[in-house]
């Protein structure tokens, strides 16, 4: 269990970044393997599930995740849709008692307080949901709710710079959307090269000065702590199990 120190200081919230221990997971996945879509037996994932909600302090039907899809789509939780699938990148809510989730193995997982209008949110920004707006699309979503919001963000646990070698298919995917791009890549050598992943997602955040604190942790390199999706990718694996990260409003 692992906490930002921003957001730590605002007894009003709990949150944590939650690494691979602690679970009920064997194998692959163990050993608190939250990914649903996963192939991982669905028994222990519910322990797994009912451990972080217990953490949480939320009920076990309160835990909200999303079905991620690398998207830019971002979802306000309301009474009304609490408790149905949703399909979403990043979600917000101004609710008490239910504990926002995003599930990741590499990707950035971000944590959101709003401290003036107490809205919480968390971001799953996968480098194709970070290109695409996913950070923007959460801030600009909060921002139109209050015009006073004074926002502040957790990075936490993604795979690290020096973890992230990329073909240049990929990175002119980054320079076609905009030449500044080039900043996040590091040469490697004539066909690969190195892409900053959390700092791409971090100067999103800034844009809109936002004050943004990091949980810097390499889950690639960090094989006990978290799960990996391109670790697994390189050890030919048949799959992989994704790390939690959560955030309440008390």
């Amino acid at each position: 269990m692992i906490y930002s120190k921003n957001l730590k200081k605002f007894k009003k919230i709990k949150h944590c970044f939650f690494s691979r221990k602690g679970g009920f997971s064997k194998g692959l996945y163990k050993s608190l393997n939250c990914g649903r879509g996963s192939k991982d037996k669905k028994i222990n994932i519910r322990k797994n599930l009912e451990y972080i909600s217990k953490k949480m302090s939320v009920k076990k039907g309160n835990l909200i995740l999303m079905y991620q899809t690398h998207s830019n789509k971002v979802i306000e939780i309301k009474k009304t849709n609490f408790k149905k699938k949703i399909f979403a990148d990043a979600i917000i809510t101004k609710m008490r008692g239910l504990a926002l989730t995003v599930v990741t193995a590499d990707c950035v997982p971000v944590l959101i307080y709003d401290i003036n209008n107490k809205i919480i949110g968390c971001i799953h920004a996968g480098w194709k949901g970070a290109l695409n707006g996913i950070i923007k699309n959460t801030i600009q979503k909060i921002k139109r709710k209050n015009k006073n919001s004074q926002i502040i963000a957790s990075v936490g646990p993604c795979i690290g710079k020096m973890s992230y070698e990329v073909d240049l298919d990929f990175y002119k995917k980054f320079i076609n959307k905009s030449q500044k791009n080039k900043k996040y890549f590091s040469y490697k050598n004539k066909i690969k090269k190195i892409f900053d992943l959390r700092k791409f997602v971090s100067d999103k955040l800034l844009e809109f000065k936002i004050k943004v604190d990091h949980v810097n942790h390499d889950t690639f390199i960090e094989k006990t702590k978290f799960f990996s999706y391109r670790r697994s990718s390189k050890l030919r694996h048949i799959d992989y199990g994704r790390c939690a990260s959560s955030i309440s409003l008390v």
